[in-house]
C-alpha cells in the first residue's frame, strides 16, 4: 500500500490528529452494515484522489492557477478525507481488512479514470466538476445529520465544509472559462445532466463490490447486493438528503438570473423530494 495516500496535507484547515478517535462509540455503529458499506466505500474513493487529480492536471495543462490549486490544495485535502475515513473504519470495525479490499478496488477503478471520461471542453469539465462536488458535499452533509456517532458526525461535517469550498473553486474556474467560451446554457445543462447520471454509478458500484467481497468471505457478489444497498440509501435520503442545497448548487453553472432561480427552485425541490419517495 502506498503510504503517500494517507498523509495529512499541511495546507488543510483541519488535521486528522485533531479527531478524537479514542472517543468513538462503537456500540452506535458496529452493527450498522449500511453505514459500514457507505463509509468504507467513501474512504476508497476519497483516498484515490491523486489518481484522478493527475488526469485533471494534465487536462488543464497550461492553466497554472487551476493546476496549482488542484495539486496543492484540492488533492491533499481529498487525500486527508480518505485518510480520516480509513482511520475511522479501522477504529470502528477493526476486523475488516481495509488494505485488501482497497487493493482490489484500486486495481479495477484505476482502469476507469482515463481522459475519455472528461467533458468535451475545459469549461464544461469545470461545470461537470461542480456536479461531483455537489454530490460529495450533500452526501457528507446528510451523513453528518444522519449518524448519532459523534466522531463520525464531526468528520462528515468537516469534509462537507471542505467540499462546499471545493465547489466554489470549481465554479469560479468555470466562470472564468465561460466568460471566454460562452457555451450555450443548453450545452451546459446537458453536461450537468450527463455527469449527474454518471455520479456514483461506476465508482460507487466498484467500491461497494470490493467492500462486500472482503466483508463476506465465501459469498459471491451479486448486482442485487448493490441494488439493495442503493434502495436503503434512497430510504434514508428521504429524511436526510439536503435537496434544497443540492438544487441550488446544481443550478449555479446555468447562470440563471436571481428572479428565475427564486421562481424555479421551489418546484424543482418539491419534485426531487417526491421522486425520492417513489
Amino acid at each position: 500500500m502506498d503510504e503517500r495516500r494517507v498523509g495529512s496535507p499541511s495546507s488543510a484547515r483541519w488535521a486528522i490528529d485533531e479527531i478524537p478517535f479514542r472517543e468513538l462509540d462503537r456500540d452506535l455503529v458496529r452493527h450498522d452494515r449500511h453505514l459500514f458499506y457507505g463509509v468504507v466505500a467513501a474512504s476508497f474513493i476519497e483516498i484515490t484522489a491523486d489518481l484522478y487529480t493527475a488526469g485533471l492536471v494534465e487536462f488543464y495543462r497550461g492553466d497554472d492557477e487551476a493546476t496549482e490549486w488542484l495539486s496543492q490544495q484540492w488533492e491533499p485535502e481529498e487525500l486527508q478525507h480518505g485518510a480520516a475515513l480509513k482511520r475511522y473504519v479501522e477504529t470502528a470495525w477493526p476486523e475488516f481488512d481495509w488494505n485488501t479490499a482497497y487493493g482490489g478496488f484500486f486495481a479495477e477503478y484505476s482502469r476507469c479514470c482515463g481522459v475519455d471520461a472528461y467533458a468535451a471542453t475545459r469549461e464544461l469539465e469545470f461545470a461537470a466538476r461542480c456536479v461531483v462536488e455537489t454530490g460529495t458535499a450533500t452526501f457528507y452533509r446528510a451523513l453528518s445529520d444522519m449518524t448519532a456517532e459523534p466522531v463520525l458526525k464531526r468528520i462528515a461535517s468537516l469534509i462537507a465544509a471542505d467540499e462546499v469550498r471545493h465547489y466554489k473553486h470549481f465554479y469560479r474556474f468555470f466562470r472564468r472559462y465561460h466568460a471566454r467560451e460562452r457555451t450555450s446554457r443548453l450545452v451546459v445543462a446537458r453536461t450537468l445532466w450527463r455527469r449527474m447520471t454518471e455520479v456514483d454509478a461506476e465508482d460507487g458500484l466498484i467500491a461497494f463490490k470490493h467492500v462486500f467481497r472482503v466483508a463476506n468471505p465465501g459469498c459471491e457478489f451479486q448486482p442485487g447486493d448493490y441494488r439493495a444497498f442503493r434502495s436503503r440509501t434512497r430510504i434514508l435520503a428521504r429524511r436526510y438528503y439536503p435537496v434544497p442545497m443540492a438544487v441550488r448548487m446544481l443550478l449555479k453553472p446555468l447562470e440563471l438570473s436571481p428572479p428565475v432561480v427564486r421562481l424555479i427552485v421551489p418546484p424543482i425541490v418539491s419534485t426531487a423530494q417526491l421522486l425520492l419517495r417513489l
